[in-house]
């Protein structure tokens, strides 16, 4: 028999989130954001839920490669553009839209033959500070761009730091509101911004953690009224059951010290396949029903569970990790992260199976 370990990725899910999203910012277009391999899911896996998407973004010329191949028509969009001015021949043969957000860029493009139209996402560093040209530069990289022959659509393209924070977008939609009379089309809300701030809608909106049914601040409790479905199950086994006395302690470094008579769970899942070792004691997992708190360190391919207030669980019987009924990111709040780190740090070892 296999380690009882897997991941399932449900495609319903995505396909859900992707409408429910696309109502919610209607008219806007909303690309469907894969990069990270699909924030861990598998583009291969999720590209069957994708096809209301108006568009899909990603990072890696591999990627929107394997997605013309599976038959995908509609626009794919690079999400850190074009990194050698020899990628430009990639982008042309295969029609794929590029940020560009550097003067290196504008010359390469400047420089280069085209036989298709080339769709530019120009990058304004609103505030972010990571990519872009200065609100002070923007207009000169436009005409730059604008006297480019090959180049069809220019899109005006930010990025949010505080669209999930009290903070908020203000700051940056100030500076953006400075090229509007422009009339370039917009695309500057992530997932924070195109739930919370409408206004930063705009024409197009870049959607990634919400579209597997994550919070983009890291608290499921904030997407609750959205209705969106958690993606991924991470789910395994009770393998051992041991009655420990009180002072006996559990796992590496004698970290949990029992404070009465206990049942203690061991499951087979660790570090290894990608559950977060520094998650403390009384992370939850979800067993038979309920909540059970972890008791000890995580070790390389176990973690161990007080059972005492659950008797329904024994050897053989299902734990949840994070999944449907533990959002992941209530996981990744006890450990000191955030679900996205989790759901990318899904261990290749782990075997993944799809539902509808």
């Amino acid at each position: 028999m296999p380690r009882p370990i897997q991941a399932v990725i449900h495609i319903d899910a995505v396909r859900h989130n992707l409408a429910q999203i696309s109502r919610i910012v209607s008219p806007s277009l909303v690309w469907a954001v894969v990069k990270a391999d699909a924030y861990g899911h598998g583009i291969e896996r999720v590209f069957p839920a994708l096809a209301e998407a108006g568009g899909i973004a990603l990072l890696d010329f591999a990627d929107a490669i394997k997605l013309r191949e599976r038959g995908w028509q509609k626009p794919i969009l690079l999400l850190e553009g074009f990194f050698q001015p020899q990628d430009l021949a990639l982008i042309d043969h295969y029609q794929l839209s590029t940020a560009v957000h550097s003067d290196w860029q504008l010359k390469a493009i400047e420089d280069a033959s085209f036989i298709h139209p080339l769709n530019v996402y120009l990058k304004l560093n609103s505030g972010m500070n990571r990519l872009g040209f200065s609100p002070a530069s923007y207009l000169n990289a436009l005409q730059r761009l604008k006297i480019v022959p090959q180049v069809h659509n220019i899109t005006l393209m930010s990025h949010f730091s505080d669209a999930d924070l009290t903070a908020g977008i203000h700051q940056q939609m100030s500076r953006i509101a400075l090229f509007s009379s422009l009339n370039l089309p917009h695309c500057l809300a992530n997932s924070a911004a195109a739930l919370w701030e409408p206004d930063t809608r705009g024409d197009e909106v870049r959607c990634g953690i919400i579209l597997y049914g994550a919070s983009p601040s890291g608290n499921y409790a904030d997407i609750a009224e959205f209705a969106l479905k958690p993606a991924m199950t991470l789910r395994s086994e009770i393998i051992a059951v041991h009655h420990i006395a009180a002072g006996d302690t559990v796992g590496y470094g004698s970290r949990f010290t029992a404070d009465k008579p206990m049942r203690v769970a061991t499951i087979a899942c660790g570090y290894a396949d990608g559950y977060p070792r520094h998650a403390p004691d009384g992370t939850p997992v979800w067993i038979a029903g309920q909540r059970c708190p972890l008791a000890g360190r995580i070790s390389m391919d176990m973690l161990t569970v007080d059972i005492s207030e659950c008797p329904a669980a024994d050897i053989g019987t299902p734990a949840e990790l994070w999944g449907k009924y533990l959002p992941v990111d209530e996981v990744a709040m006890h450990a000191g992260t955030i679900g996205y780190e989790l759901l990318t740090a899904l261990a290749a070892r782990v075997p993944v199976v799809t539902t509808e």
